[in-house]
């Protein structure tokens, strides 16, 4: 208790010269730039198309809104610390950015189930679809998603919120995590790091194996469709979020269940990059370039901006 407590803590980031942080910062920001862009016009065109007023494009619009949290919680410091080489965070402000970017990454999971299973039910009872996946349902599925990762992550967070920092205070790393803010944690973390691992267990297995029994159910019933072309417009409709799901499951399992022991933590900074910017760019990209109504709508909405601002300059 004799030492200082630690207010601050400071974020290695990469140790680059300033040139190249001038040139990681623009690549960041225009992958970033593009991120909200991309997944804010796919809300638009939701919004406003009502041909697309269906649970599919339901999900995907709460989905894309999801990407923007999840990349606002870190890329905007991250560019900071590029461009000002201010790697300084309260102790506070590193505390909620790992809250809220827990929680909008374990809301990611279970969305992704849901958006699995709604595939399961159009493609496995088609018939009944429409009287399942009722827009009633749709908006308590989401709000389920929402709610389960709040109360998910309620002890981890009250626990973190209580740990007592004394120093050192440097993570090696552009955002703070769990493991490393453990590290520097005067507290003893055993209780906290064991519910963290098992939560993160039954959280990302958990899921997955719900997304992999809806797509059994899926498979048996498209090799059963006698047409090829039956079989390949079935498959169609979920090859988009199959794509997305083996993305960001491959790079979430690379992180959080291989062994950490000793594991040093710049290690993890390239896969967090992909993470965090990259697959949140890809996904609508995917679902734009697989999904031919998206596309059309993106068209139309672009078209009639393009109207809008030609009348008004004239």
């Amino acid at each position: 208790m004799n030492q200082s407590t630690v207010t601050e803590i400071i974020l290695l980031g990469f140790s680059l010269t300033p040139d190249k942080r001038i040139c990681l910062f623009i690549i960041f920001l225009l992958i970033y730039c593009s991120t909200i862009l991309v997944n804010a016009l796919i809300i638009l065109v939701v919004y406003y198309d009502h041909h697309l007023h269906n649970p599919m494009y339901f999900f995907l619009s709460n989905f894309s809104f999801l990407e923007i949290c999840y990349t606002t919680v870190t890329v905007p410091k991250m560019l900071s610390d590029l461009i000002v080489q201010n790697p300084l965070i309260s102790v506070a402000g590193c505390i909620t950015q790992y809250h809220f970017f827990s929680f909008c990454a374990a809301t990611e999971h279970f969305l992704l189930v849901i958006m699995a299973y709604d595939r399961n039910v159009a493609i496995c009872y088609p018939l009944h679809y429409r009287s399942i996946m009722n827009m009633k349902t749709c908006t308590q599925l989401v709000c389920i998603c929402w709610v389960t990762s709040a109360v998910s992550l309620t002890v981890p967070a009250f626990s973190v919120s209580r740990l007592y920092f004394c120093g050192p205070n440097t993570i090696d790393h552009f955002f703070c995590e769990l493991n490393p803010l453990l590290k520097l944690s005067c507290t003893n973390t055993f209780i906290l790091q064991t519910i963290f691992n098992c939560l993160s267990w039954i959280i990302i297995l958990g899921c997955l194996i719900c997304i992999s029994v809806s797509y059994v159910n899926i498979i048996s019933t498209i090799i059963k469709i006698p047409s090829k072309l039956g079989k390949r417009k079935a498959f169609s409709t979920c090859a988009s979020h199959l794509a997305v799901v083996g993305i960001f499951y491959g790079t979430v399992i690379f992180i959080y269940l291989r062994p950490t022991v000793n594991i040093p933590f710049h290690q993890n900074k390239v896969v967090s990059i992909f993470y965090i910017l990259v697959t949140p760019m890809l996904n609508p990209i995917i679902y734009s370039f697989k999904n031919e109504s998206l596309r059309k709508a993106a068209a139309n909405c672009m078209e009639k901006v393009r109207i809008i601002f030609f009348m008004k300059a004239a």
